[in-house]
């Protein structure tokens, strides 16, 4: 989501050079523009931009770990997309976590995992070794298989003198089982800068199988010495952190710098997460091949292959998600039993570039142009196949930016946000007829990107009110992005009034928790009072149930 002053698209020729231009271009000139022109630019941009090992290489000196001195497990640590018989666990050695080496040079580092049945340890059912390679950033993946069904685990790593922190996962329920509970939930958005993750903290207590993060994980702007809302006095940050990320080592830093929150950190430990981005774990309302500055394609794709291997770098993520290059198979399919499947998009990758200049806008020609797309045409079949052949009795999309029609004003023509789903009509349209021909009768939309809470029935043609209720979309709020925020923002009555499918809205920050069960799903919406000073109580703002089989929000 743009900041405030950030909207709408520049000139090139508008924007000074900045510090790290020269090294981009250093990095663009070693693939062809025709090559980064195709969107299909692979390991030649990344060895050039992100020091990506030639194959047969990994061939650096190993570290003995008896020789590291510091805690190394600083990140803490983390697993993610539960299968019925494995999930992936992570960590990332750092014992120095604001330098571009996290302190450990360029040296292997051999790392012990074990997964056990109790907390304690006592019950360890699956060890290994695993190498952390200086090339990614040393950190550390185990794709743990041979579990239990539905079952939870405990994790843990060592290496040298030090043990990492335990987290807690668990697998998903074997494949055909009729499930009868999942309880989840979704959190996005969430700017180190605006303030403290509160939110984290009582989601890390929740009761929860698997926790949905849409996208914008950390923020590309500046962080000040002082942590911005935050306001620091116990602790300066360093300078490196006070300028935008545009290089591999910039990433790497700023991901450090999040993970470095201990309220983020007790979330990961506590559940399985699966991932998925948005714009700024990249830049700001990119969409494909073009940032929001107008530069040059070659330029912004060195960036992009910087910021998605950062991303890996950083997330429980599988092998089958490693960027080659400036491109990552981020879109991907999970399922819990024959209750839910979850198809998990990728709306910024593949997308066309926002119409009229990404500024908000009535709909036009440009914006309704039936070749435009949010998804990419093969992302978009994968979706629409993969409804057609589901078992599941609540089809699941987690995805970014508003799906629902969102009208900015009483107009009668209203404007429109180009950078959501509003600004791809012909592209949701065809969502909608593919879920209604797929026999979609329980669609639950989760969404992130708008640092608001919103509940939406999904409308067969949302300028007719009295059309069919196709589905039901769920946007969290951010986690501290926009600050404080407010129960009901200035432009609360005006959006109520011009939407009437949206059911809810509340500008506080906090998470979503759904609990699916056979019968309905609920919607519990998790709110904060502050996130600029620490400590704020979490309390329900609002519930919603939507029946099984009849679309349509109902307060609790």
């Amino acid at each position: 989501m743009a900041l405030p002053g950030r909207t709408g698209r520049r000139p090139a020729s508008a924007l000074a050079p900045t510090a790290h231009d020269a090294e981009l271009r250093t990095v663009a000139r070693h693939v062809s523009r025709r090559r980064f022109l195709t969107v299909t630019a692979a390991a030649a941009a990344l060895a050039f931009s992100s020091n990506l090992p030639a194959h047969g290489a990994f061939a650096a000196p190993r570290l003995r770990a008896a020789r590291i001195t510091e805690d190394p497990f600083t990140l803490g640590v983390a697993s993610g997309d539960p299968l019925p018989d494995s999930v992936l666990i992570w960590t990332r050695l750092a014992p120095a976590p604001f330098t571009p080496d996290g302190g450990l040079g360029q040296q292997q580092v051999e790392v012990a995992w074990e997964v056990a049945l109790d907390e304690s340890f006592a019950l360890v059912v699956r060890t290994g070794t695993a190498l952390a390679h200086p090339e990614y950033a040393h950190s550390v993946r185990v794709d743990v298989r041979g579990l239990d069904p539905a079952t939870t685990y405990h994790y843990r790593f060592r290496t040298g003198a030090w043990i990492s922190p335990a987290g807690r996962t668990r697998t998903a329920p074997p494949a055909g089982h009729d499930v009868t509970r999942l309880r989840l939930a979704a959190v996005a958005c969430q700017a180190y800068h605006d303030g403290y993750y509160t939110a984290h903290r009582h989601l890390a207590r929740e009761d929860v199988d698997v926790v949905f993060h849409l996208g914008d994980y950390l923020y590309e702007y500046a962080v000040n010495s002082t942590g911005g809302a935050r306001n620091y006095t116990d602790r300066v940050l360093p300078s490196a952190l006070n300028r935008e990320t545009t290089t591999l080592a910039d990433y790497r830093m700023r991901y450090a710098l999040y993970k470095s929150d201990p309220d983020l950190r007790a979330a990961h430990a506590a559940h399985p997460f699966v991932v998925t981005w948005d714009d700024h774990e990249t830049e700001n309302n990119y969409a494909a091949e073009h940032d929001e500055n107008g530069s040059d394609p070659a330029l912004f794709l060195a960036r992009r292959a910087a910021a998605y291997r950062a991303y890996w770098e950083n997330q429980p993520l599988r092998a089958g998600q490693l960027p080659d290059g400036p491109d990552a198979r981020l879109y991907r399919r999970l399922h819990w039993g024959t209750l839910a499947q979850f198809d998990v998009l990728d709306t910024r990758q593949y997308r066309s570039d926002q119409a009229y200049d990404d500024n908000p806008h009535v709909p036009g020609p440009e914006s309704d142009d039936a070749a435009r797309t949010l998804t990419g045409n093969a992302q978009e079949r994968w979706l629409l196949d993969g409804w057609a052949s589901s078992a599941a009795l609540w089809n699941v999309m987690p995805q970014q930016v508003c799906f629902s029609q969102r009208r900015l004003d009483l107009n009668a023509e209203a404007k429109l946000s180009m950078d959501a789903w509003d600004g791809y009509r012909a592209s949701r349209g065809r969502l909608v007829a593919g879920a209604k021909q797929a026999g979609v009768d329980n669609w639950l939309v989760l969404t992130g990107d708008v640092h608001v809470a919103y509940a939406f029935d999904v409308k067969d043609d949302f300028d007719d009110p009295a059309s069919a209720t196709v589905g039901t979309e769920l946007t969290c709020t951010s986690v501290a992005s926009g600050r404080d925020g407010a129960e009901r923002p200035a432009n609360w009555d005006t959006y109520m009034r011009a939407n009437p499918h949206l059911r809810f809205y509340d500008g506080r920050r906090g998470y979503l928790r759904v609990e699916l069960n056979r019968e309905n799903a609920r919607a519990d919406f998790r709110t904060v009072s502050a996130v600029t000073t620490p400590g704020a109580a979490v309390s329900t703002a609002a519930s919603f149930v939507t029946e099984a089989g009849a679309p349509g929000l109902t307060p609790v």
